[in-house]
């Protein structure tokens, strides 16, 4: 790990590339699920997973009810922040999971949204500096508000490290271990809070590879003006992509509703059309929490899912 001492040694940081070069780091199937009798579907927990790029986590691997590993049928696929708080309530940090199973199901069986996948990527005593995005950090901050982050989070962003464990790693092998539909139209990234800001960041880094991001109560504040600077250069293409940003009670409490209402007239100003490659809500009284994002889930998965066909 680099040693960031001096300025100069953050510009270093900012300036390394990545070769592209495609990971060799191999992720062992498992092939006995969770045994959860309350679980919908069919739920692997992989754990320890390795990578060239960040520290091993858990990731976990949710099936809908209609996969059958005997037909040819061929799933979208979401890829989700914080993956404990998902599937099982003794696993998230708060005791209450998100519902994923039960909302997925059952827009699934009401015709609302394709069958779809869904990655749970656990987060790590790492987790904020993973979710900063790591592009406006090298590109937008002063020497000074740079050094302040350092201090704050305790070292520098590592969020396109982050990215590239999904993007190289993670993604490859569920492509090639579960029956998925990879294309960019059938791929998706969703998190809350930090989570949401890294989804916007990365149909942002990766618009080829993702279609749809959705961010539940982003933490904006944290990295709101280089971040407003790097989305008007960085935005995917409207036609190809869609966006979906909410906040709740936070609009009282952290400027969430004023920074989410300029991070959406970037959108009008680039081409997002509301309500068809763009959503914007506001939860008046929801908290900031699982309860809340449980709840309203399933705003987000038919605006991005839903299925056309």
């Amino acid at each position: 790990m680099m040693n960031l001492k001096t300025f100069d040694d953050i510009q270093t940081f900012c300036e390394i590339t990545y070769d592209g070069a495609q990971s060799e780091t191999k992720i062992q199937p498992i092939f006995s699920p969770v045994k959860n009798p309350d679980l919908i579907g069919t739920l692997y927990h992989y754990p320890s997973v390795p990578s060239l790029f960040i520290n091993p986590r858990n990731v976990e691997i949710w099936l809908p009810p209609d996969y059958d590993e005997g037909d040819a049928s061929k799933h979208a696929v979401l890829y989700m922040h914080d993956g404990q708080n998902l599937f099982e309530s003794q696993k998230s940090f708060i005791g209450v999971d998100w519902g994923m199973d039960e909302t997925m199901a059952a827009l699934y069986k009401n015709r609302e949204i394709p069958s779809t996948i869904v990655v749970g990527i656990w987060n790590t005593p790492q987790r904020l500096r993973e979710y900063l995005p790591q592009r406006p950090f090298c590109n937008h901050l002063s020497q000074r508000s740079r050094r302040r982050v350092i201090k704050r989070y305790g070292g520098m962003s590592m969020s396109d490290n982050y990215l590239r464990f999904i993007v190289h790693e993670l993604k490859p092998f569920v492509d090639s271990r579960y029956r998925t539909r990879p294309e960019r139209e059938f791929t998706f990234v969703m998190g809350s809070s930090m989570g949401g800001l890294i989804s916007l960041y990365a149909i942002c880094e990766y618009p080829q590879v993702f279609g749809g991001a959705g961010c539940l109560s982003t933490h904006w504040p944290i990295a709101h003006k280089p971040f407003s600077k790097y989305l008007n250069t960085r935005l995917p293409e409207p036609g190809s992509h869609k966006i979906y940003l909410d906040y709740g009670n936070e609009a009282n409490r952290a400027g969430y509703r004023y920074r989410q209402k300029r991070v959406e007239h970037i959108l009008k100003d680039r081409g997002y059309e509301f309500g068809t490659t763009w959503l914007g809500n506001w939860y008046a009284g929801d908290p900031h929490s699982e309860t809340a994002w449980r709840d309203r889930v399933q705003v987000p998965l038919r605006f991005l899912l839903k299925n056309d066909q």
